[in-house]
């Protein structure tokens, strides 16, 4: 499990997650909604330690994870993997070894950087590529991909670090609804199939709700909604987005996610 406890991040005077506690059960897939800036991805980012909270505490499974240091704090990263709205992938890279890059933790640097990985390594990385419909592109250089393909490379890079908790920050954010519904399938089915826990920062209600079993909703740093995802109701979207005076329609809206067409993305099965 993991245990957030009155988790605070502040930069200046600007609170970005103020006192956030919540408790993520191992194997949940988790959407977490709300306006730009409302602390979303800062929220993220300190669970994977890439940000340092100001107060409050960490744990997974009984073990503190914040304030960790050196190997520590690398073993955490590997164990909690991290997808971004951007990829962050090397693009003059071909793509397995942009998804070899998920296993420098376990390996010794200096090989790494000369790209010597192990004939097991190498078979992961194919094996991984094709869960995510991508092995045919392994040779192929990062910056020729499109997005989609690009961010579903991202999703075998951090499946390679064999993570138990996989956070995935704006994942579709930039994607055309085609691409957007094909990660959305493989995220849900990594998390079904491998039962690795993950939480998912979305700006589309519908695609949380179709996607995820359990929703978080965030408004200025604050957890205002955190329940079942057919539950949620009007009274705690208004809370999240602000909405009081405008109607559901109107505020809240489909733009990633098509419906009623599931020959256009089928269900990719991860395993």
């Amino acid at each position: 499990m993991l245990a957030i406890e009155n988790l605070k991040k502040q930069f200046g005077q600007n609170v970005a997650v103020d006192d956030v506690s919540l408790s993520i059960g191992t194997g949940e897939m988790v959407g977490i909604i709300g306006r730009s800036g409302a602390g979303k991805s800062t929220l993220l980012r300190c669970i994977n330690q890439l940000s340092e909270p100001t107060s409050g505490q960490i744990a997974w499974h009984g073990r503190r994870v914040t304030g960790l240091r050196g190997r520590s704090l690398r073993n955490w990263q590997r164990q909690c993997g991290m997808i971004f709205q951007q990829f962050n992938l090397v693009p003059r890279l071909d793509v397995i070894t942009n998804v070899l890059m998920g296993r420098l933790s376990y390996r010794n640097t200096i090989l790494s950087l000369m790209k010597v990985f192990a004939q097991e390594e190498r078979a992961m990385a194919i094996m991984t590529l094709e869960r995510v419909e991508m092995a045919a592109h392994a040779l192929q250089r990062a910056d020729t991909l499109s997005g989609g393909q690009q961010q579903r490379v991202a999703i075998a890079r951090a499946l390679v670090q064999e993570p138990s908790v996989l956070l995935a920050d704006e994942p579709i954010a930039s994607l055309d609804p085609r691409n957007a519904r094909k990660v959305m399938e493989i995220l849900r089915s990594i998390n079904m199939e491998d039962g690795i826990t993950v939480l998912c920062n979305l700006h589309t209600l519908d695609t949380a709700r179709r996607y995820c079993d359990r929703i978080i909703g965030m408004a200025a740093g604050k957890i205002v909604y955190d329940g079942l995802s057919h539950e949620l109701d009007l009274k705690s979207l208004q809370k999240i987005y602000g909405a009081e005076d405008q109607p559901f329609d109107e505020k809240i809206t489909s733009t990633s996610i098509p419906q009623g067409d599931d020959t256009a993305c089928p269900l990719t099965h991860v395993g």
